[in-house]
Formats: C-alpha cells, sequence, structure tokens
C-alpha cells in the first residue's frame, strides 16, 4: 500500500491561487478527485495526504469538504493565518475537524525570508507543537537557515520539510543546500519528503539521474525512518506525469530502499497520525 503523502486538488475558478496568474497552460485547470482517483488505482496507491495551494481560510474549507466526501483522502495540510490575533482560535477550531493533519504557510512566497522567526509566528509556531499538528515547511534553500533557527527555538515541533527544499537540480549545484539540509536534518523531530523534485530539473531532457545526488544525500541525513514520497501532482505534470514521478523517486532511492515501505507508506501515515 502506497501513501502519497503530498499533492494538490484546485478549482481555479475560486480565485485565491495568486500563483497561477503567468502559470503554464496545464495547471490552469480543474483538478479534483475524480481526476486523481484512476491514477493511484493504476500505480497502488490507497490513500493520500492533500496540501493547501492558496493562502486562504476558504481554500482550507474546500480542502476539507473534498476530504468529507472523498475515501482515499487521508488528511488536510491546511493554511492558517500565523500572524492574526485569533491564531489560537483558529488552530482550536481546525484542529477538531476531521482529517485536517497539519499547516502550512508559503514561505517560499513570502518576501521576507526570515518571516517564520518574526516574533508572533514564533509564539504561535509553539502553539502548533503544543497542539500536535504537523507542520509542512515549503522552502528554498535560502530559508532552511531560519527553519534551523525556528526549529531550535520550538524543538518539539513535528514538521516535514517539503520537495527536499527545492534545491537547483537543473543546474547541478548541491552546494549551499547539501550543508544547509544536513543542518535542518540534526532535528530529530524534522521529516523530509521526496517530492517536488523533477520540475527543479532540466524540464526538457530530465532523468531520474539528476535527481539521484540530492536524494542520496536526503537519505544520508533523514534516514529511511523520516522520508516519505509525495507525487506533487499535478504540478509535476509541467515536466511529467504521476507515473514518472513515481518511477523517479524508486529509481532514484539507494538500490535496497526502492519501494521501502517506511518511504512509500508508513512514515507518512505515523507522521500525520492517519
Amino acid at each position: 500500500m502506497i501513501i502519497d503523502a503530498h499533492h494538490h486538488l484546485w478549482q481555479p475558478a475560486r480565485g485565491d491561487y495568486h500563483w497561477m496568474q503567468g502559470a503554464p497552460d496545464i495547471l490552469l485547470r480543474d483538478y479534483m478527485p475524480h481526476h486523481l482517483e484512476p491514477l493511484l488505482e493504476r500505480f497502488g496507491v490507497a490513500r493520500t495526504i492533500v496540501v493547501q495551494a492558496a493562502a486562504t481560510r476558504a481554500e482550507t474549507d474546500f480542502l476539507l469538504e473534498l476530504a468529507a466526501r472523498t475515501d482515499f483522502i487521508a488528511g488536510v495540510v491546511g493554511w492558517l493565518d500565523m500572524e492574526a490575533d485569533d491564531f489560537a482560535d483558529q488552530l482550536r477550531l481546525y484542529g477538531g475537524k476531521p482529517k485536517f493533519v497539519g499547516i502550512r504557510p508559503m514561505l517560499q512566497d513570502i518576501n521576507d525570508d526570515a518571516w517564520i522567526l518574526r516574533p508572533t509566528v514564533l509564539r504561535n509556531l509553539g502553539r502548533i507543537a503544543d497542539s500536535g499538528v504537523a507542520f509542512d515547511f515549503l522552502t528554498f534553500p535560502r530559508h532552511l537557515a531560519h527553519v534551523a533557527t525556528a526549529l531550535k527555538n520550538v524543538p518539539t515541533l513535528r514538521a516535514v520539510i517539503d520537495h527536499v527544499s527545492k534545491p537547483p537540480i537543473a543546474s547541478g549545484a548541491i552546494e549551499p543546500w547539501r550543508e544547509a539540509i544536513a543542518r535542518v536534518a540534526a532535528f530529530d523531530g524534522v521529516h523530509c519528503k521526496i517530492s517536488g523534485m523533477i520540475t527543479e530539473a532540466d524540464a526538457a531532457a530530465w532523468r531520474a539521474t539528476d535527481i539521484e545526488p540530492y536524494v542520496h544525500h536526503a537519505v544520508a541525513c533523514f534516514g529511511a525512518d523520516r522520508l516519505m514520497f509525495g507525487s506533487d501532482w499535478p504540478v509535476c505534470r509541467v515536466v511529467g506525469e504521476y507515473g514518472d514521478v513515481l518511477a523517479a523517486t524508486m529509481l532514484s532511492l539507494p538500490a535496497e530502499l526502492r519501494g521501502d515501505r517506511r518511504i512509500f507508506s508508513t512514515n507518512a501515515a505515523r507522521f500525520y497520525r492517519v
């Protein structure tokens, strides 16, 4: 049984996906559960975690509504306003909703790279840690030093780094990402998603071997007990299809971990408590 720990669903007509302006046409369409379900059946994916794609509570509500009527969605990682005066109330409300399993601010799109270290945000990060709700870090490598500082301040946070923090795979550069991700991995409670990598590679000519050095380093840093597979569908469709992502993930792992149940199922179930 495979669990896809990271995918999206959306309806552009809802109007709160700020990043869609100028996005490739293949993304500017509805992606709903009935579009994904045949792919899950084809590749033996039993359950999924759907992750927010808009910085609004309205989208979080939209995803929770989809999850309520979709058996394969095991959990929703939503968005809440971590700078709001009533964040504690928001967290209490959503933390009690069925299938709400995590929170993700869109750090990669915030102008302030050190936003996670603002006093109000740090205070609310502590509230998230106390609540037991998971936290997704959506980052580029330049954010990782700030992430490490946040984790030092909130060491009990149950966190995961999305997309291996999007190293510059197309260029082949591995530093300073290599050192920065190792620093974050030193915090025992932090996991990492092997996801979103083919879209960071050369769109015209990517191969599984392009992502292999980054995946192997993630394995060395986090170990097989703190890694999880995610398709990043439908974002992946810019350069490849669902099966391409699954195959590339398996091929880029060390041989002994290809198809490892921890990476492809049990870690996600344990981390998101589904």
